[in-house]
């Protein structure tokens, strides 16, 4: 079995395809999605795509580039997060690409959303762009290994890639790292102890290869799977039960 560990099913294209998105997961051998929170304001809709199944979660979180946003505090996290679907805090982190200024009020986001996930103990679902610096330094200054969490999609170097395992946070590959030119990301997924390895899609975007440039969705995991087999020289079977695991392990999902 596959686990989608990063997807947006509420967004437009998959929202209101979902039981065509179910059935293509079932044929894929895809288990489970975890739907990804962007913001305060579409949590109910997140919410909503994860209670039609058991095999869908949520998370809550603001993403860095939502500027115009409700701010979160911990308090409004932490009562959204006692739901019993939602499994994680997040989409936060830094992005430095959008915000060249990098502007205090995005560090101040990312550590509240740390402290939140610390006193809910649950893990945290980071995002970060251009900024991979900041964002292990405010991992550690907030002590963020003791609850842990996933670099989601990760493309970054070896050198940031141990920084973040040094301090218990798990590595996620997209469909990035199917495309041919992704070398960085390749010789990540090679190096990554399998112990701390998830795979994602990112839906709707980044669709792996053959199907880049078209619309993502949870089955096509599958195909990030299947390269890091290639690129590991391990069977598909040992990626798919090791990162399986790995997000059970991390997530603790009820199902």
């Amino acid at each position: 079995m596959l686990v989608d560990s990063h997807c947006h099913l509420d967004f437009p294209g998959l929202a209101e395809r979902l039981p065509d998105v179910l059935a293509a997961m079932r044929a894929n051998d895809v288990g489970a999605a975890l739907c990804i929170g962007v913001n305060l304001e579409d949590f109910p809709r997140v919410l909503a795509v994860a209670e039609q199944s058991p095999i869908l979660y949520a998370t809550v979180g603001v993403h860095p580039e939502y500027t115009d946003a409700e701010e979160p505090d911990e308090g409004r996290l932490l009562a959204l997060a006692s739901h019993p679907k939602v499994l994680g805090i997040g989409e936060t982190g830094l992005d430095y690409y959008w915000h060249k200024d990098k502007p205090e009020w995005q560090r101040a986001r990312f550590r509240t959303h740390i402290r939140a996930a610390l006193r809910c103990g649950k893990p945290l679902v980071v995002h970060t762009r251009e900024s991979a610096e900041d964002t292990i330094r405010i991992l550690r200054e907030e002590g963020a290994s003791a609850i842990g969490g996933v670099m989601h999609c990760f493309t970054e170097n070896w050198e940031i890639a141990q920084q973040a395992l040094d301090i218990g946070f798990h590595l996620s590959f997209s469909g990035i790292v199917t495309f041919k030119n992704a070398h960085i990301v390749k010789d990540v997924a090679r190096r990554c102890p399998l112990d701390r390895l998830l795979i994602e899609t990112d839906a709707p975007y980044l669709a792996p290869a053959p199907y880049r440039g078209k619309p993502n969705e949870p089955a096509y995991v599958r195909y990030v799977a299947e390269e890091i087999s290639r690129l590991r020289e391990q069977p598909l079977e040992t990626i798919a039960a090791a990162s399986t695991e790995n997000f059970r392990r991390l997530f603790r999902p009820e199902t």
